[in-house]
């Protein structure tokens, strides 16, 4: 039996990512679509062969499930009204930017009941994602780095380049919580924080774990496009070990990998409460930002 799904929200990632992903995964029955903007939810909707709904509320009550492809002041509470509403929730990262609106979904979930997943896409993409389990399981690590140099607003095509909220959070907020979705389930939670401003959005943070580990990220949106990219790396008793960036896969791939997880009915680490915890370390981090 399929899970009926509502996707709330029409900007570049609902479009290339969460519609596509959910109208094509053979487990869902996408009801519906709600955006801001009345115009784009019906054009996404009807690409998608579903119904465009001019209230969010009333997209809830329709479905068993709501797909969240919004920025996170907007996320967190719809999130929070729909778990009251007793359904399951696919949010995005990052979950919110304050703590207590993150807590506010974390809370909500475990009192209605529902399952929730939060998408950080290298922990569902199928090669990203074993190879994280396999880091994990193996231990012994010293130190690593995740680095996630991103030309978001230096590149002249991206399709992200106008998102007010990236523009305001930088590459802290956006790309941060991909780092933390590596370094966490290898290198154990974090216990210290440090954040130091780089230029531009760029920020360095430097973590502690509770394996004894330690970690660094450079994270930024405003990196030049020759110098774009991804650099994970992890040395211990293994080695050295890098991320083979050909293996990360297509995000509307790790994306039905998501929605398998929610409709499993099968608990998964990523959910609110792991949301919330990156959340409260991206806050730490820029607390400490001048």
């Amino acid at each position: 039996m399929s899970m009926r799904f509502g996707l709330l929200g029409t900007g570049p990632w609902a479009r290339q990512t969460h519609g596509p992903a959910l109208a094509a995964h053979p487990g869902v029955e996408l009801v519906g679509v709600w955006g801001r903007r009345p115009e784009a939810a019906a054009a996404l909707a009807g690409e998608l062969g579903a119904r465009p709904y001019g209230d969010a509320e009333a997209l809830i009550a329709d479905v068993d499930a709501v797909a969240v492809a919004l920025p996170p002041h907007l996320q967190a509470p719809l999130a929070v009204t729909a778990a009251r509403a007793g359904k399951h929730l696919l949010l995005d990262k990052p979950l919110a930017t304050t703590v207590a609106d993150a807590r506010a979904v974390a809370d909500a979930v475990e009192e209605a009941g529902v399952r929730s997943v939060v998408f950080f896409t290298l922990r569902f993409g199928e090669g990203s994602a074993g190879w994280i389990e396999r880091q994990a399981a193996a231990g012994g690590w010293y130190t690593g780095r995740a680095d996630w140099y991103s030309a978001v607003f230096s590149a002249d095509d991206s399709p992200f380049a106008d998102s007010p909220w990236r523009r305001e959070k930088g590459g802290l907020w956006d790309v941060g919580p991909h780092a933390l979705s590596v370094l966490l389930p290898v290198l154990g939670d974090v216990t210290s924080v440090r954040a130091a401003q780089g230029p531009g959005d760029t920020v360095h943070l430097t973590l502690r774990h509770a394996s004894g580990a330690s970690s660094t990220s450079v994270l930024t949106l405003t990196a030049p496009p020759a110098a774009a990219g991804v650099a994970i790396e992890l040395r211990g008793t293994q080695g050295v070990v890098g991320y083979p960036e050909d293996i990360a896969g297509e995000a509307t791939d790790a994306l039905a990998h998501a929605v398998t997880a929610l409709t499993s009915g099968t608990p998964h680490t990523c959910d609110a409460r792991f949301g919330l915890r990156v959340t409260e370390i991206l806050v730490e981090a820029a607390a400490q930002l001048s």
